[in-house]
């Protein structure tokens, strides 16, 4: 696709958490055994009334005072799974909040891990198609909400946060392939679900993950998205510059890189102090990448989203920032 990445904005709350908060209230829990397998020191956590749509805003109004013109964005796509009501759509209230056109599309994706490339799939071919010029592609979630105290499982991993990325048209080729993938069959291993329209009381606060089942799943769906990502572009690993990943955890990721053998200096990782913030990790990471020099306009990388669904999406970026 002509289309380019070409600016970055993110938010993460005030509030941080080390592993003392998790200590003080699990006195049991083992946290350098916790913290050498997940490779997370620090997570951020939003306020008891801070929501997805408020960290989006911050993240939205830092983009548009400093890089990107309101009158450039001709759509405005919102990847979250916590959503500010069951409805309407929290596109529609960014909207308005930011002051958008109302000529400007706006509309949700649900999707996790996967919803930054997603997000990429369907910005791009909107610019492609020539419906729009450019545009906004948010990514936000608050899991922390869903999430008990004493959930040894999820709450070591995960953040909360916010990006917001700004998609125009290029003069060249810089977006794609994509590789994107479905199993619904593994829906009960990362699901909240005691809310929506199957119960009639909702209780959030019950996050469930089998950590072993999406560790498998992660273990098989990657390396085969990546593989189908090489061949549709005639590439091999070396011709990738960078890899950044869904920041999962050490565990996942670690394994990962071994089974493809991906040389360390070309995979980029900033989980330790940020955490795992779902959709928005990916484009955190580009951002950081960026700040620390090891991602450079003419680096050709490979970006891969995996978790919640389950759900996986790749694709294959030539940088070309303007930050």
């Amino acid at each position: 696709m002509n289309v380019e990445i070409s600016s970055i904005a993110y938010y993460l709350p005030e509030n941080v958490e080390t592993g003392s908060e998790l200590k003080k209230d699990n006195p049991d829990w083992d946290i350098d055994k916790i913290e050498e397998k997940t490779g997370i020191k620090t997570r951020y956590i939003s306020d008891n009334d801070q929501t997805a749509l408020d960290m989006s805003v911050i993240a939205a109004e830092s983009l548009l005072q400093h890089k990107v013109n309101i009158k450039d964005i001709d759509f405005l796509i919102f990847v979250t799974q916590s959503p500010e009501y069951v409805l309407p759509t929290t596109a529609c209230l960014l909207q308005d909040k930011l002051g958008l056109s109302k000529n400007c599309m706006a509309f949700d994706v649900n999707l996790g891990c996967s919803g930054f490339v997603y997000g990429l799939s369907i910005g791009g071919s909107l610019i492609e198609s020539g419906l729009v010029k450019g545009g906004l592609l948010v990514c936000s979630d608050t899991y922390s909400k869903y999430i008990d105290k004493n959930d040894r499982t999820c709450r070591p991993l995960f953040s909360d946060g916010a990006s917001v990325t700004y998609l125009k048209h290029s003069n060249k080729s810089r977006l794609g392939p994509f590789e994107l993938g479905t199993d619904g069959s593994g829906v009960n291993n990362l699901i909240v679900p005691q809310c929506g329209s199957r119960t009639s009381v909702c209780d959030t606060k019950k996050l469930h993950m089998s950590g072993s089942d999406i560790f498998m799943f992660s273990m098989y769906a990657v390396p085969n998205c990546i593989e189908s990502l090489l061949i549709k572009s005639n590439f091999k690993i070396s011709d990738i510059d960078l890899f950044v990943f869904h920041q999962a955890s050490k565990l996942v990721i670690d394994n990962i890189v071994r089974r493809l053998n991906i040389p360390q200096e070309n995979f980029f990782i900033n989980y330790e102090n940020i955490g795992n913030t779902v959709s928005a990790s990916i484009p955190i990471a580009l951002h950081s990448a960026v700040k620390k020099g090891v991602l450079s306009n003419g680096d050709r990388v490979m970006l891969v989203g995996f978790g919640v669904g389950y759900s996986w999406g790749g694709c294959i970026v030539e940088w070309n920032f303007n930050d």
